[in-house]
């Protein structure tokens, strides 16, 4: 199982960080080391030592989940790690500071009076970075669902349905093609209501000449995929389509921008410059990617500011946009793998302009 292989890894570096062991609070990185797939449990990772706790709600299904790991059940949470240290002979403690609260970080330490906390972060947001090829088959899969859901809708969408309705029967039709669930709530958004990136679906009736933005994704064994399409209701107008133009045009060259090497705020840069080219610049109002995988949101960003590098493994979104506040709104979005020469989309729905 690739969970071992990555737990053997982490604790293989627990000594260089100065620490005796970790503590890992974070669902999806719990999930991606040892397979327990609950809601809840904390991670301890020593050199030689790896214990999962877990209220009692659980302590059967991470027996049979973490195998090759100690679970243990707790009733009390900062009394059970507190044991579980000093069981260890623990005197300093890696913690992933991401994912604990400061509440929770002074009731541990009040616990632990003899041990140093040491604050994580980059040492662990970054071990979920680079997918295998396990992990991006199953990330394949996600998306290969939510295009073939998207593709069943657009055979029914037309003038005077509710934005709901469509956010309803597309998470629908995503559940029956095998999703767990969706990555997260379906954005369906028309009109006025596409010029905000995160749009939420209204009671309202979509109409003719509309944008209708569909930013939607499937979970498919904690896996996530996240695609956002736009399209047109009836006949677009000139500015309609110059504006879509010029944001599938940067999608397109920031998709062949990426690969192992690259600078992830290169590819920013790619997009955007592409844009402005064409006049849209100003109305561009967000970063133009960002990591998935157990999470919909995750490292690296691909944006401005970012200092991350792209590598081998990745899963990326890209996904310019242009907002033009109080008319309407145009988003293209793929998620690609990188490569070393180039990357891979795993998204299946055209991006070519395309009127319902």
């Amino acid at each position: 199982m690739n969970e071992i292989k990555r737990l053997q890894s982490l604790q293989s570096r627990v000594h260089g960080w100065g620490v005796d062991g970790v503590l890992l609070f974070s669902m999806p990185t719990i999930r991606y080391l040892t397979g327990f797939t609950g809601s809840e449990g904390v991670l301890y990772a020593g050199a030689d030592a790896a214990i999962l706790l877990v209220d009692g709600r659980y302590t059967t299904q991470a027996g049979d989940e973490f195998a090759s790991g100690e679970v243990r059940e707790f009733s009390d949470r900062p009394e059970a790690i507190a044991e579980l240290v000093s069981g260890c002979e623990a005197k300093r403690v890696g913690f992933e500071s991401s994912a604990l609260y400061y509440d929770s970080y002074a009731q541990l330490s009040d616990r632990m009076p003899g041990v140093t906390m040491k604050a994580f972060s980059d040492e662990l947001n970054t071990l979920r970075i680079r997918k295998d090829e396990e992990e991006i088959a199953t990330l394949r899969r996600a998306a290969e669902i939510a295009g073939n859901a998207l593709a069943f809708l657009l055979e029914m969408i037309q003038p005077d349905m509710v934005e709901r309705d469509i956010a309803f029967l597309l998470e629908s039709a995503m559940r029956e093609r095998g999703a767990d669930r969706p990555s997260f709530d379906t954005i369906i958004a028309s009109g006025r209501a596409t010029a905000m990136p995160h749009a939420k679906p209204r009671r309202k009736k979509i109409e003719r000449g509309d944008c209708l933005v569909i930013d939607y994704g499937a979970a498919y064994e904690g896996y996530n995929s996240d695609e956002t399409c736009t399209f047109i209701v009836g006949k677009p107008t000139a500015e309609q389509r110059e504006a879509y133009t010029a944001v599938k045009d940067a999608h397109d060259r920031a998709i062949d921008a990426v690969k192992a090497g690259v600078p992830a705020s290169e590819i920013d840069r790619v997009a955007r410059a592409a844009i402005e080219e064409k006049g849209f610049g100003r109305y561009f109002s967000h970063g133009t990617g960002h990591g998935v995988g157990l999470e919909v949101h995750e490292p690296p960003r691909l944006s401005k500011k970012s200092a991350d590098l792209l590598e081998a493994g990745m899963v990326v979104t890209v996904e310019p946009g242009v907002y033009i506040p109080g008319r309407w709104g145009i988003r293209i979005e793929d998620m690609v793998v990188v490569r070393e020469n180039g990357c891979e989309v795993l998204t299946t729905t055209s991006k070519e302009l395309t009127v319902l």
